[in-house]
């Protein structure tokens, strides 16, 4: 089997995992990315996971206008069309809240996080392969949250049961794909992503980093947010300068 065949298993399997798994109030629609938008996941694999990386991007989980979209990885419809060149038919959830509707790679609403973080990427290494070519980017839970108001509820917001069995799950796919990208460094994209990788990575001889997330709802992100990150990727000796 190909590696990106290997993620690609990985991933249903962690998808068939988290499925039997029950969301009490306030969460009422749970969107699992590497269901209905898993052709975007397995094209983004296909083209990209192809090899060992030796920096792998850890993100939180889908966010309403990226990866719920596309089913990449802070999946900005633009960077992952125009840069990644990928552009794929998705599905829908089922069910669907009406104010989150998933309209695949014809949703007019961008992703900011995506859009700063591909965006920066994009800056750094000109084209795509450039970047992939040592680099690597997965979310820690595919799944997305939101209230009956359409309101976005993130995996740290969950009650203390619930967190405790998603965590397991999503530990037991951290490893699982860790171990198939053998990378140097794990970079946590943002505190809960750090917190999450070095507890479930703990042993596996890794070394371990953290760049500002770069959502809207930081502010110290909408100042300058690709310049925290590209200094924060130099001090920690993840990048050289």
């Amino acid at each position: 089997m190909s590696l990106a065949g290997e993620i690609q298993g990985l991933a249903r399997k962690l998808s068939r995992k988290l499925a039997p798994l029950a969301f009490p109030p306030p969460v009422e629609y749970v969107y699992d990315a590497f269901n209905y938008a898993f052709p975007g996941y397995e094209a983004y694999t296909s083209k990209y996971a192809t090899n060992r990386k030796r920096v792998l991007f850890l993100g939180m989980n889908p966010g309403p206008w990226g990866m719920a979209q596309t089913g990449v990885p802070f999946g900005e419809i633009q960077a992952v069309r125009d840069w990644m060149g990928i552009n794929v038919p998705i599905g829908k959830p089922d069910p669907e809240h009406p104010k989150r509707p998933v309209e695949g790679f014809g949703c007019q609403k961008s992703e900011v996080s995506g859009r700063r973080l591909w965006g920066y990427f994009a800056e750094k290494f000109g084209k795509a392969g450039n970047f992939f070519g040592d680099h690597f980017v997965i979310n820690y839970c595919p799944l997305a949250f939101m209230a009956d108001t359409a309101r976005n509820i993130t995996p740290d917001k969950l009650t203390a049961q619930v967190a405790k069995e998603l965590e397991e799950t999503c530990d037991w796919h951290l490893r699982e794909i860790t171990k198939a990208l053998s990378p140097e460094w794990v970079v946590g994209v943002g505190g809960f992503a750090e917190k999450r990788a070095m507890e479930a990575l703990e042993g596996m001889g890794l070394k371990f980093g953290r760049i500002l997330h770069p959502s809207p709802a930081s502010p110290a992100a909408n100042r300058d947010w690709a310049g925290t990150a590209g200094k924060q990727l130099l001090e920690q000796g993840i990048w050289k300068a």
